[in-house]
């Protein structure tokens, strides 16, 4: 049973999940919170990331340290995506394991499920199929960091569990055109064409491919929630249950934003998964729901990379 006054380390506190997740243990009233930056502990060091656990001994561990980024980053950096982010759960994990951590959650993505997935996809859709060419390199990485987790629960009987959100958004998101997901992209794009007076938007794709997204908020709700009532599944799925085409979810940015041009699309350009919604429904059952509608979730986030530019 997690207490109050349990220590908890939040690898990658800086980033869009982590921060979210240092939020939301801060408002439901969890005092012993325990954070380093990349300056203080290099987790892609198994050295370095075994004396801290040695000295630290968390209870319990989230893991929302990962090297991240859009359909180009993974493919201009398939070795960084793949060994980075295989070094830093791998590093964390183990020293978990050896330091006697009770509590661990991975936090994947849905890019570990097959490209042709079945639909709505469900946890046993894992490894029935070949990935999304585009970002396999991240998927392999993470399908490997829930494999370890179910190894060591069926081998040790810990509670070791895998938390796979769908394509998330929100504060602290990564707004680089060279490396960020749909959504900051596409608020930077419409922004920076409404502050340049542009005719027009330029955009990947055919607009097509259908897309499920979660404030970052939410799954950091899941994730506290997923530790206070310590679900019995090794994976579990983490989405909105609500999807939308990139062509609707562009208008609906430029909207926001207030562009007032034309959008033009980049059929040269690869589209991704023609179609990807998550099933939830085992979260769900166990009485977590999702709470930011994605047009609120839009405008605040689109008012945070506002305030972020001042």
């Amino acid at each position: 049973m997690i207490n109050k006054e349990d220590l908890i380390f939040v690898a990658g506190h800086k980033g869009m999940v982590g921060s979210a997740v240092i939020r939301e243990l801060n408002n439901k009233g969890y005092s012993n919170i325990l954070t380093k930056d990349r300056k203080e502990l290099d987790l892609t060091n198994q050295n370095k990331v075994e004396e801290f656990f040695k000295t630290a001994k968390p209870k319990i561990v989230i893991d929302a340290a990962a090297k991240v980024g859009g359909i180009l980053a993974n493919h201009e950096n398939p070795y960084d995506f793949l060994l980075l982010n295989t070094q830093i759960q791998n590093n964390l994990i183990q020293s978990s394991f050896k330091n006697n951590t009770e509590t661990f959650v991975f936090l994947g993505s849905s890019c570990i499920y097959p490209k042709f997935s079945k639909q709505p996809i469900k946890e046993e859709y894992l490894l029935t199929d070949e990935l999304e060419p585009t970002n396999q390199w991240y998927a392999l990485a993470k399908i490997q960091g829930v494999k370890l987790c179910e190894a060591i629960n069926r081998q040790f009987n810990k509670n070791y569990f895998s938390l796979m959100p769908t394509n998330l958004y929100g504060p602290n998101d990564n707004f680089d055109l060279n490396s960020s997901h749909v959504i900051p992209a596409l608020i930077r794009k419409f922004h920076e064409a409404k502050e340049n007076h542009s005719q027009d938007v330029l955009l990947w794709g055919t607009g097509s491919p259908f897309r499920e997204f979660l404030h970052v908020d939410d799954l950091a709700s899941a994730i506290v929630f997923s530790l206070e009532n310590k679900p019995e599944h090794n994976l579990l799925n983490v989405g909105s249950s609500k999807e939308i085409s990139i062509k609707d979810l562009a208008l609906a940015i430029k909207e926001i934003v207030g562009f007032s041009g034309e959008i033009k699309w980049d059929t040269s350009k690869p589209d991704g998964t023609p179609r990807k919604l998550m099933d939830s429904s085992k979260l769900l059952d166990l009485g977590w729901k999702p709470k930011i509608d994605l047009k609120s979730g839009l405008e605040a986030t689109y008012n945070y990379y506002i305030d972020s530019l001042k």
